[in-house]
């Protein structure tokens, strides 16, 4: 029950991933909480309860102090994978 409150919590305060792509050149993503990996070819975030892995060459990170990441670059692909929270993974054990 808790899980599904903080959920719409999220939802309603707009803590939620939200990303602008500008062509192929330029992403903005809102609510970027951590770059786990970083570099010209690749970068992994995690922005709300995704993943979020970049592809591509020339990529840089600016900004992420705003609360917010823009990349530019040539971005090739995208992917997301949902993040488990620490109370699923104690369910699945």
């Amino acid at each position: 029950m808790f899980e599904r409150l903080s959920e719409l919590g999220k939802e309603k305060l707009c803590l939620d991933t939200g990303i602008h792509i500008s062509g192929n050149r330029e992403l903005i993503i809102d609510s970027c909480r951590r770059i786990e990996e970083c570099s010209e070819v690749y970068m992994r975030l995690v922005s709300g309860g995704l993943y979020v892995d970049i592809h591509g060459s020339g990529l840089r990170a600016y900004d992420f102090h705003t609360g917010g990441l823009v990349i530019r670059g040539c971005i090739k692909q995208m992917s997301f994978t949902e993040r488990r929270t620490v109370y699923e993974d104690k369910k699945l054990r």
